[in-house]
């Protein structure tokens, strides 16, 4: 059950990351790629913010939005490149 509310938050976190960079308007699996790996970047950057040092954690939903944010950054920067 808990994995079930993992993959459901990480892709609803994921999704709003791509409607507010206009990605997209429907939750794909790349939503869910970036909702689980912004969760991932957005607990190591709070923990380099708290002073934590270098310890990957899962984070809150604010992280977790920030970070998914910053994946589809990543994600598209490098699509841009593959195509050109």
């Amino acid at each position: 059950m808990l994995i079930l509310a993992i993959l459901a938050v990480g892709m609803l976190i994921g999704w709003l990351a791509q409607l507010v960079l206009g990605m997209g308007t429907r939750p794909n699996a790349q939503s869910l790629v970036a909702g689980i790996l912004g969760s991932l970047v957005g607990g190591l950057l709070a923990s380099l913010l708290a002073g934590d040092g270098l310890t990957i954690r899962f984070s809150g939903l604010l992280g977790s939005f920030v970070g998914a944010i910053i994946v589809l950054l990543v994600w598209r920067a490098i699509d841009s490149r593959t195509a050109s």
